[in-house]
């Protein structure tokens, strides 16, 4: 009787506790809840059931200020901001349709707002290299940025994408959880000019990567070049008019374990086949500054790169804490791109209060090197055109090498939002040694509704 009395106790402790559980569990997916993953909750629970029958809704936001505190070209104190929303939708086909190993994605991009660095930072006849707010540009508009389809094939060794999308979202990648734009995503598409589109721009192509083992794959794509989807009211064109040529990139990912802390690193390369002007020469192989004549024409552009991402360090143990490393570098065609090559590095350390510990704190550094065609070239111009003046409107700003570096911290408010006050100082903004170096003081937003 004292048995039976006792394991009725304990069953009902056990239900008690997984009603707590039930209950926490109830209130995390409440709208607005600091445990829930998204801001608006989990709908009373549809959410989590169209998730499992293959649906899941993705919408986020990400707001970023920019204010010139000191130097720059223009002094006078301001304070920019622009923003971005993101509505889109991921489909698991196998759930929905039975379509074995099939994802598909569908996304649209909206961009608004103003960007600090293009007349206080920099000269507005050069602009600035880099930029203070990496969420600003490729218009205001509302962008159709993935619509494609993905199949893995061969027990999951070979994996193939296709649709509309751009080359980022799988060369080159990397995080965005700084500001400037320097340290933010795909590098590639930041210096290698006018062909190379990163978010959120789309493009028609195709992707396929297939795993030598666990840790190692190789990938190749060939991505349509269309300048015309840069322009305003195209962000949902799909026709090929207006295609220049294809970029094809190559790349090679190894993702070890190094003292059971996860690392990737990543070497690739991309030619573009579509015709590319020369910076310096004309068609006869002579200045075009100074002769007046066309630019030579090269039949296409390349370049490379590396990335480097490993954790160094766990905190107490804990491997969702610690000191993590990151490098970029990437080197264009001398001939054809204005950007000869850049590197950065960055450390980030997550968690590093334990009354914080999903909080993290950034530092960055990174240099952009200007083509010294380039730099000869807007020489010869002045020259030509009789100005030594820099004041002078027409004097062509002379370009060498940018500077950027950004301290941030990340406050992890609440699952679904971080805000990242940061401070960045950008060394001959635009590359210009004329230009005083800018203290610009920043605040990142990202939310996830």
């Amino acid at each position: 009787m004292k048995k039976k009395h006792v394991n009725a106790r304990l069953i009902c402790q056990m239900s008690a506790a997984a009603a707590l559980v039930l209950a926490g569990n109830a209130m995390a997916a409440d709208a607005f809840s600091s445990d829930s993953k998204w801001m608006t909750g989990d709908w009373g629970g549809e959410r989590t059931k169209l998730i499992e029958q293959g649906i899941d809704i993705k919408a986020d936001y990400v707001g970023e200020v920019g204010g010139n505190l000191h130097g720059g070209y223009n002094d006078d104190k301001t304070a920019r901001y622009a923003d971005q929303f993101g509505l889109g939708v991921a489909l698991d086909l196998q759930k929905l349709w039975g379509w074995d190993n099939t994802q598909a994605k569908i996304q649209l991009t909206n961009r608004n707002g103003y960007n600090i660095s293009n007349d206080r930072v920099g000269d507005p006849r050069a602009g600035t290299l880099s930029s203070s707010q990496e969420v600003y540009g490729r218009g205001h508009m509302v962008r159709l940025t993935q619509l494609w389809i993905q199949h893995q094939f061969f027990d999951n060794k070979l994996d193939v994408k296709a649709g509309y999308f751009g080359e980022g979202e799988d060369f080159n990648t990397f995080p965005c959880d700084f500001q400037n734009l320097a340290f933010c995503g795909s590098q590639v598409g930041n210096w290698a000019t006018n062909i190379w589109y990163n978010w959120p721009v789309s493009q028609a192509a195709i992707r396929v990567k297939y795993n030598i083992n666990d840790e190692l794959y190789a990938q190749i794509g060939a991505y349509n070049q269309n300048p015309s989807q840069l322009e305003h009211g195209n962000g949902f064109k799909l026709s090929g008019s207006g295609t220049a040529g294809t970029v094809l990139p190559v790349e090679l990912v190894w993702s070890p374990k190094v003292n059971s802390l996860p690392g990737e690193y990543r070497v690739g390369y991309y030619k573009s086949t579509a015709d590319a002007s020369d910076v310096r020469e004309d068609v006869n192989g002579f200045d075009a500054a100074t002769t007046g004549d066309a630019y030579k024409t090269h039949s296409s552009k390349h370049g490379y790169w590396f990335v480097a991402q490993q954790q160094l360090t766990s905190h107490n143990g804990d491997a969702s804490r610690g000191l993590n490393i990151a490098a970029n570098a990437t080197f264009h065609d001398k001939d054809t791109n204005f950007i000869d090559n850049y590197q950065s590095v960055m450390f980030v350390y997550k968690g590093p209060f334990d009354a914080r510990p999903k909080d993290d704190v950034g530092i960055g550094a990174a240099r952009i090197h200007v083509n010294d065609d380039v730099k000869k070239n807007a020489e010869l111009l002045n020259v030509s055109n009789g100005v030594s003046d820099y004041d002078n409107p027409v004097f062509s700003p002379i370009r060498e090498t940018e500077y950027n570096y950004e301290i941030n911290y990340g406050f992890h408010v609440t699952n679904w939002l971080t805000v990242r006050p940061n401070l960045q100082y950008i060394t001959h903004p635009g590359g210009v040694d004329a230009v005083d170096n800018a203290l610009v003081a920043g605040l990142k937003i990202q939310s996830v509704f």
